[in-house]
């Protein structure tokens, strides 16, 4: 796939920061969104440019890191993390095809600020969520799982929130944020 990837990029907390323009190439369909900045990060230090920051760690799907906006959607186009998102998801999405253009943007939060380019300090969030989330009303014992009747959709509600890895998306797409 050939790709032109509109970056942003902000050297610091206390720079303006702004748009920035990159062709990339031949990217395979079965790389992830990730592996696709990390050829284009190779291309950029090749040319001794600076390479893009962006936060990733365990690029499994649980570590929550990987966060960042992909036209205008948190993680992008799929109901998955930024680091399981892979090409091929974007070659099958009508919305992109080969040739287009891809706008990637950090958080857009007051609770996450940018430290350089697409990594934001989540720290505060982190902190949010080592003290337990957002639940802060006690709602006594846990009743028997078979005592109480509830319709599909609620239970699969329920899993989808119990499946939260944490990764802040939900605070970062918040327009309260």
């Amino acid at each position: 796939m050939n790709l032109t990837l509109r970056i942003w990029r902000q050297n610091g907390p206390e720079d303006k920061g702004a748009i920035h323009e990159y062709q990339v190439k031949g990217i395979s369909e079965e790389s992830s969104f990730l592996e696709m900045l990390d050829v284009l990060n190779e291309e950029l230090f090749a040319r001794g440019e600076e390479p893009i920051a962006f936060d990733s760690e365990c690029r499994e799907g649980i570590c929550g890191q990987c966060g960042i906006v992909i036209n205008g959607i948190a993680h992008g186009p799929e109901v998955t993390t930024t680091c399981q998102l892979h090409m091929r998801h974007i070659a099958e999405d009508p919305s992109f095809s080969d040739g287009d253009t891809i706008t990637i943007e950090p958080w857009r939060s007051a609770g996450f600020p940018i430290i350089r380019d697409l990594m934001v300090d989540r720290s505060a969030y982190d902190k949010i969520i080592q003290a337990g989330g957002f639940v802060s009303v006690n709602t006594g014992g846990v009743p028997d799982a078979n005592a109480i009747p509830i319709p599909k959709a609620n239970a699969d509600m329920a899993m989808d929130a119990a499946a939260c890895i944490g990764c802040g998306a939900c605070a970062a797409a918040c327009k309260n944020g």
